[in-house]
């Protein structure tokens, strides 16, 4: 439900919620807030909460510190796992300067400009993810360790599977909140997850996935374990992914996804930093399904994008080398901006790769371009890239190379 300021007081004050959360994100996506008290959401509402922005990765130094978040009342969620009575709700923000103008490295607004750009052209996207995570053990000290919850492997089921008691919760704490989980099960690695998102419109996919990863966390913790979203937590089992499902209407009409995926390839090196943030990230790259040269094909697992088999509705790309560490805003941001130049440009799509990559040999192979191999490498496509600068802040690139 897309509630305004008024309805969102109103509920405040009818479910007797008594702590909201204003949430925002730094620029690797990492969820922040503050928590401010019923009575003064009207003030966050009308003049925003300030906070210092030098103590957040991205957001700059000492000089010129002071931002605000402006809480978007269409994201009110009340958190279920927290009382009823005097309860908590969160909200997602935007963050401005002092004079309201929206501060440049907010990378929800980076996307919200995208969004706006793909609209002016009669474009729509929608986005659904597929998000991988594995669960670990604590000690007895409370402590992470790294033995997995369990030793099943893919869509395997109870009692191997251990972890289906704890994607139950957390998909019926999603539905609480709104969000519609489309399916889950356990996947290849010991311990690992994956819960898959119904398609939505970008900044609502962008906000449900970093949703997702609090809620997962948090159910973890209640059930005694550790979640764990780095791409490749174990050095010798498969990596975690972050598959990003594409589709959209122009004018009301589906676009077929081979012209979507166009740009994605043409800009994919460009943009992998962003994609796969992390030292760690390029480890899975190239090892258990995760991609390493930038082909396409349909319905073959092995490549940088597929066209799944699918029909109406959930006719779609899917693009495979994104991990988990990603920040969505982001991802979602440049995935549009990439379509939108391939659409205009007439981009064309490469040959189809109709082959297994993991086998193929090194021959063939040598006839396709490699995603960066390491976070140096994508840094440096990224900072050297036209199409990066034009849509990306200096400040959030530079502070992807630090």
């Amino acid at each position: 439900m897309k509630y305004t300021p008024d309805e969102v007081m109103q509920f405040v004050r009818e479910a007797d919620v008594k702590f909201i959360r204003l949430a925002f994100c730094d620029v690797f996506g990492k969820q922040r807030n503050i928590a401010v008290m019923a009575d003064e959401l009207s003030r966050a509402f009308e003049q925003g909460i300030a906070f210092d922005a030098s103590a957040i990765d991205g957001f700059g130094g000492e000089v010129k510190s002071d931002l605000f978040l402006r809480p978007d009342p269409s994201t009110l969620q009340q958190l279920p796992w927290r009382p009823q009575q005097g309860g908590v709700a969160r909200l997602f923000c935007d963050i401005t300067h002092p004079d309201g103008s929206p501060f440049e490295a907010d990378t929800r607004y980076i996307l919200k400009k995208s969004v706006e750009a793909a609209k002016e052209k009669g474009i729509g996207f929608f986005f659904g993810s597929e998000i991988e995570f594995y669960l670990f053990r604590l000690d007895e000290n409370g402590e992470r360790t790294m033995i997995p919850y369990d030793s099943a492997g893919y869509m395997d089921i109870a009692p191997d599977d251990k972890g289906e008691n704890v994607r139950r919760e957390i998909c019926l704490t999603l539905e609480q909140m709104g969000i519609h989980p489309e399916s889950s099960h356990h996947e290849s690695g010991p311990g690992q997850n994956e819960i898959d998102f119904r398609y939505a419109d970008p900044l609502a996919a962008a906000d449900n996935a970093v949703t997702f990863r609090a809620v997962v966390k948090t159910m973890a913790a209640l059930n005694g374990l550790y979640a764990d979203f780095s791409p490749k937590p174990l050095p010798d089992r498969d990596g975690s992914g972050m598959h990003i499902n594409i589709s959209a209407k122009r004018n009301g009409e589906p676009v077929p996804p081979k012209r979507l995926v166009s740009g994605v390839l043409e800009r994919i090196c460009d943009m992998t930093l962003f994609l796969n943030p992390c030292e760690n990230s390029y480890e899975r790259l190239g090892r258990d399904k995760a991609p390493a040269y930038v082909t396409w094909s349909e319905q073959n697992r092995s490549q940088l994008i597929r066209i799944p088999a699918a029909f109406g509705e959930y006719r779609r790309a899917e693009l495979r080398s994104p991990d988990p560490g990603a920040n969505p805003y982001l991802a979602f941001a440049l995935i549009i901006r990439a379509c939108l130049n391939g659409l205009e440009n007439g981009t064309e799509l490469p040959p189809e790769a109709d082959f297994n990559t993991f086998t193929a040999s090194q021959e063939l192979l040598e006839g396709y371009k490699k995603l960066p191999s390491s976070l140096g490498e994508a840094f440096s496509a990224a900072a050297g890239s036209e199409f990066i600068r034009q849509f990306i802040p200096a400040s959030v690139i530079d502070a992807y190379g630090r």
